[in-house]
């Protein structure tokens, strides 16, 4: 079993840790759904495992046990980005930066971090006790943000997904503009 397999499964079992990732990081792992089936390019099968209040979904890409998973992420709105090279460093990420989508409509980390603070001022203490509840090695803002964009330019060509029945449309990245 990977570390990503294993990751998941205590989310799935512990309710603590579900909660704690369903807000304010908004992974939530009731909400498998997705608003509409997608497809990859290369045919890697996608795997919903969580989603999130506005209607997206976080997919696990390629067969379970598989040494590389990214995680992609599916807005309601027809744009997606890897968000992790896998799932811990995509849960890493999530806990971190919770705000993570809004950096791509060009808010700073210090504007969305201070925003956050002031609705909950004990995210600091939150994030690093979930951090260590879930084993995972503490990052800051920063290094956070540089994996998320890392993962986002690694999106093209093939994890950029499209809807099969329309036309194979691809969607657009979610950081760095239109479909490429």
């Amino acid at each position: 079993m990977t570390a990503s397999d294993d990751l998941l499964r205590r989310i799935e079992q512990e309710p603590s840790l579900a909660n704690a990732l369903a807000w304010p990081g908004d992974f939530d792992v009731e909400r498998r759904d997705p608003i509409e089936e997608l497809a990859l390019p290369t045919r890697i099968p996608l795997h919903p495992i969580a989603g999130c209040g506005a209607g997206g979904t976080y997919y696990l890409c390629g067969e379970a046990g598989a040494e590389e998973r990214p995680v992609l992420y599916a807005d309601s709105e027809g744009q997606a980005t890897l968000i992790g090279a896998d799932l811990v460093e995509a849960i890493t990420l999530i806990v971190v930066l919770p705000f993570w989508r809004d950096l791509a409509k060009g808010f700073t980390i210090n504007e969305l971090g201070a925003d956050l603070r002031a609705d909950r001022s004990d995210f600091d203490t939150e994030r690093d006790r979930l951090l260590q509840a879930l084993g995972l090695t503490p990052a800051s803002e920063e290094e956070a943000a540089s994996r998320l964009l890392a993962a986002a330019a690694r999106t093209t060509p093939n994890y950029m997904p499209y809807v099969p029945d329309d036309d194979h449309l691809p969607y657009e990245l979610l950081f760095g503009g239109g479909p490429r």
